[in-house]
């Protein structure tokens, strides 16, 4: 019973917020504002030698990414423009329909799709797979993610991104960022559901990944910017795992 109250109080909440994905100064903001980080972050890990390379509107080229709670295609858009084939899934029916809507108007080929990730349906494989912002509001994301290496190809990469369950991310990723900067709307997250480093790594070496880089995303209220920090995970954090085989 309390994975059904738990599933719905997390998709009425996102139901909520659909609409506002594209607003640059709206309650996704902060979306917006590291939106070139994570883009740097994935082309580091996906392709480690792009810096130099000089068509960088082609950088992705070919590579199949499956982007898995993807919003409103904040990720999906910049990707697709860099060259890659896109598939954005999200359980929310209407950021579906605002990803769909706005990757028209921006003339870009995307495929997104309104599945629950608990009963995910592919019928093909991913040279990487995304998961930003999505390990922290799953039920038993272990299992869940378990069912999500099917799709990923041999040597296929998959990119988390989330908040580490420290003091420092309870106060600042969750007290600070929701209820007095109000980064993000009010319970967006919840502290007990976060994911330290070192549980997720021991979970991907546990099931025949290895496991490349793991990066912080650091706030510096001084200079009022983001920056990646390979030092600094006690709040946000990428990870990239590699598949054996």
């Amino acid at each position: 019973m309390r994975r059904k109250i738990d599933k719905n109080v997390e998709f009425d909440h996102f139901q909520k917020l659909s609409n506002e994905w594209w607003s640059p100064h709206g309650r996704f903001k902060v979306l917006h504002t590291i939106t070139p980080l994570r883009i740097q972050y994935i082309k580091d890990n996906v392709c480690p030698v792009h810096k130099n390379k000089t068509h960088h509107n082609i950088l992705l080229k070919g590579l199949e990414i499956l982007d898995l709670g993807c919003g409103g295609g904040l990720i999906c858009e910049p990707l697709t423009r860099l060259g890659a084939k896109v598939t954005g899934i999200d359980f929310v029916k209407n950021n579906i329909k605002t990803a769909k809507f706005h990757s028209k108007i921006s003339n870009l080929n995307i495929t997104y799709l309104n599945q629950d990730l608990s009963s995910i349906k592919l019928n093909r494989q991913f040279d990487i797979i995304l998961m930003f912002e999505v390990i922290e509001h799953l039920n038993n994301w272990e299992n869940i993610v378990k069912k999500i290496f099917k799709y990923l190809k041999p040597k296929g990469k998959i990119i988390f991104s989330t908040i580490n369950r420290t003091f420092y991310s309870k106060i600042f990723a969750i007290f600070l960022a929701e209820e007095i900067l109000k980064w993000i709307p009010k319970k967006t997250h919840n502290y007990s559901k976060l994911v330290k480093p070192r549980e997720l790594v021991s979970f991907l070496e546990k099931n025949n990944m290895k496991v490349l880089d793991t990066t912080g995303l650091v706030f510096n209220p001084i200079l009022n910017e983001w920056s990646l920090s390979k030092k600094m995970t006690k709040i946000n954090y990428f990870c990239t795992a590699q598949k054996i085989n």
